[in-house]
């Protein structure tokens, strides 16, 4: 599977592959590069972008107390939501990882190239065990439940954790630096995806229906503004988990 970088990549490379539920993409304008050069001058070339529609349209209220929060309100870690037998870690790595190697099987994966980190732009060696790879939510889970995620039952919370339109295979040691910031607070030091990046999270924002805070609308607009074509990722699971799993 070939993945896209940089402003100009598009939904598949948030989406699905092989295991992971069924994606489309959404292609309301056409494609151009991030940075200025997609933009034409004023900066209002954005307007009726996809991705910057969507980020325009999302609702800003004020960002709740983290009180209550805790990673087993969002089920255990990467259930098996989408039912394929292989966990959803192992899902993503099978989908973002180049010259995958299995142990025990086709899910469990051992070995893989993540080439081109979208994060940091380095290539970067998985092998199981080692944490050089992590699996981040492009929107995590203690900023969606400071902005909306607090009030849902537990299906749509277990939905969020293991959503591939929300999980992204990356550096680890550039994705610690992000902790739960959200657009205004934190942007990959890569700066060609950025705009795919902040696209991500808004469409997992407008799918969630999760708001965002002032700050963090006008963030993500700036960002999108410099790349007017920039495509909405869609697809990825249902916002309700199966009946079966349960979070604490």
């Amino acid at each position: 599977m070939r993945r896209l970088r940089g402003g100009a990549a598009v939904a598949a490379v948030l989406m699905c592959a092989v295991s992971v539920a069924g994606c489309k993409e959404q292609v309301t304008g056409s494609d151009s590069g991030s940075g200025a050069a997609g933009a034409t001058a004023g900066g209002g070339a954005g307007r009726g972008g996809a991705a910057l529609a969507a980020a325009e349209s999302l609702a800003v209220k004020g960002r709740a107390p983290k009180t209550g929060y805790d990673r087993e309100k969002f089920g255990s870690a990467w259930a098996d939501t989408d039912s394929n037998s292989c966990d959803t870690r192992d899902d993503i790595l099978k989908r973002d990882l180049e010259e995958v190697k299995f142990t025990g099987g086709a899910c469990k994966v051992s070995y893989g190239v993540l080439e081109s980190d979208p994060y940091s732009g380095k290539d970067v060696t998985y092998r199981r065990g080692s944490s050089k790879v992590d699996i981040d939510h492009v929107v995590a889970l203690s900023d969606a439940w400071q902005k909306g995620a607090k009030y849902w039952d537990a299906g749509k919370r277990i939905a969020l954790a293991n959503d591939p339109l929300n999980l992204l295979a990356v550096d680890a040691s550039t994705n610690r630096s992000k902790g739960d910031g959200d657009t205004a607070t934190w942007l990959p030091p890569n700066k060609a995806y950025r705009c795919t990046y902040v696209a991500a999270q808004v469409a997992v924002k407008k799918k969630y229906e999760l708001w965002v805070t002032a700050a963090e609308k006008s963030a993500m607009e700036k960002v999108l503004e410099t790349c007017p074509a920039q495509k909405l990722p869609t697809g990825g699971n249902p916002t309700k988990a199966p009946e079966r799993f349960h979070a604490g």
